[in-house]
């Protein structure tokens, strides 16, 4: 896509359409000489240059890239025209728009019925979930997983319920047992599932906890926010494929979350909930005497706790659908991309003698940090650091991210480390740029280099040695907590 082009296509359509209403003059205190735009202007991009360079694939620090040109695009178009999805007034061909989008996301994930809609984050959205939690078990509280986006736990408390934190297992998903304990209790009315948690993509099994969730009488809510998308992988062929069973589950939850402003390609902010019974819209139920006036169907306000939202949102998320809808044929072929990245950074780690892979990666996010002799989390922690620094200082930089991993967690995977901590940062790179594929060997080099050579010379001695000093175990590691991921909502 020539993106100038369509830009400028963009204004030149909006433009036509707003000559059909005749033209006037615009008032005096909204005009804006060139001059003075351009020295604006000027300063305006110097600012911008104070950012990490999001779109090129040697950035694989957090959850960040540029949205699809088609997206940028769309957004653009219908912002130029402003229309607010709130009500059908405000916005009617936005809001077909967004009903459309969210019929895509729902027939993704397998609904048969859905009640649902856009909103600015994925916060927003596992909000509303937690919302009809609440008005559907009054009194019970919410079970989420030691390793899910701390927005649950903030969220509880906004809404007066009481959040349980369920331990994690070797590979950061929901400890079964311990949640089986917890539902006998009676005190929880809904459960949390986490399929792609911010901090290292784990993916609870959801196969596994429904029946358990539905023994006790407990409703299902999946926080698909970051991994939403990749059940467009789920039994796919080829190495990018994923276990397929949590991903088919899915449909039989009650509710989902996810953010297309993640692997969907919009620009911030789009997330988006949906229900499976579209019944629970009686909770929203509310009056605007001015502003549910135009059609007798439902306005996209009447089911939403946010007001004002922007048409913008689905206007790029429906021009970008019908250019890449989500099917494994279509948008699977990006994630499938950062996927296949992901596994192919993890087996170079896997081979090197200056890092150590943390854990497999189940998505598109690699865990790791540097072989030190001797292995300390004291150590640990402070080479990652150091390597997360230099990168970004050095004339050819790499951008990473770090993860704080409890000492617990980190001796689970790798019982030769000496815990002489409470925890200890490791490196972490999530590779949702499908760029990445291309580009992986180049970053594991990089990050080689950063180690330095001490680190590289004792890693080539330790893994001579007739045991490796800290073996990444496989299977059979006990149950244990992970410090949360941060990642963006």
């Amino acid at each position: 896509m020539d993106l100038q082009h369509w830009l400028g296509r963009a204004a030149h359509a909006v433009q036509d359409w707003a000559d059909t209403f005749g033209p006037f003059t615009p008032h005096p205190s909204l005009v804006v000489d060139d001059d003075r735009f351009a020295d604006a202007f000027e300063r305006f991009t110097g600012r911008l240059e104070d950012n990490y360079p999001f779109f090129h694939p040697r950035y694989a620090g957090q959850m960040l890239k540029p949205p699809h040109p088609a997206a940028v695009v769309g957004y653009l178009t219908a912002m130029l025209i402003n229309p607010n999805n709130h009500a059908l007034d405000g916005g009617p061909a936005t809001a077909a728009m967004e009903r459309e989008v969210v019929a895509s996301l729902a027939t993704m994930f397998g609904y048969d019925t859905h009640l649902g809609h856009l909103t600015t984050s994925g916060t927003v959205a596992n909000l509303e979930a937690l919302f009809v939690a609440r008005e559907l078990h009054p009194g019970r509280g919410i079970a989420y997983s030691a390793d899910a986006h701390y927005t649950h736990g903030r969220m509880c408390h906004v809404l007066g319920m009481k959040g349980h934190p369920v331990p994690t297992d070797g590979r950061g998903r929901m400890d079964l047992d311990v949640l089986d304990d917890l539902l006998r209790t009676g005190d929880v009315g809904t459960v949390v599932l986490t399929t792609g948690t911010t901090g290292l993509g784990a993916v609870d099994p959801v196969h596994l906890a429904l029946p358990i969730a539905r023994r006790h009488g407990v409703r299902v809510h999946v926080d698909a926010a970051y991994g939403g998308f990749f059940t467009l992988l789920a039994g796919a062929d080829g190495p990018e494929g994923i276990p397929a069973e949590p991903w088919r589950a899915v449909a039989r939850c009650d509710s989902i979350v996810v953010d297309p402003h993640k692997h969907g390609l919009q620009p911030y902010g789009c997330g988006a909930v949906l229900f499976r019974d579209p019944e629970v819209g009686r909770f929203y139920l509310h009056d605007s005497p001015y502003t549910y006036f135009t059609s007798a169907e439902l306005h996209l306000g009447e089911i939403s706790l946010e007001c004002s939202r922007a048409g913008a949102s689905a206007a790029a998320l429906w021009l970008t659908f019908q250019l890449l809808p989500p099917t494994p044929e279509g948008l699977g072929q990006v994630l499938a991309a950062g996927r296949r990245a992901a596994l192919a950074w993890s087996r170079l780690i896997d081979d090197s003698a200056c890092l150590t892979l943390y854990q497999e990666p189940e998505l598109d996010i690699v865990s790791y940090f540097p072989a030190l002799e001797p292995a300390t989390l004291t150590g640990i922690d402070a080479a990652s650091g150091r390597i997360l620094a230099d990168g970004m200082a050095v004339p050819d930089p790499v951008f990473l991210s770090t993860l704080r991993a409890g000492r617990e967690a980190f001796t689970a995977r790798h019982p030769g480390i000496v815990a002489d901590a409470d925890g200890a940062r490791i490196l972490r790179s999530v590779l949702m740029k499908p760029e990445s594929e291309h580009h992986v060997e180049d970053l594991h080099t990089r990050v080689e280099q950063l180690a330095g050579p001490p680190i590289c010379e004792a890693g080539k001695q330790r893994v001579t040695a007739p045991h490796r000093l800290s073996p990444t175990p496989r299977r059979g590691r006990p149950a244990v907590a992970v410090s949360p991921g941060r990642g963006s909502r």
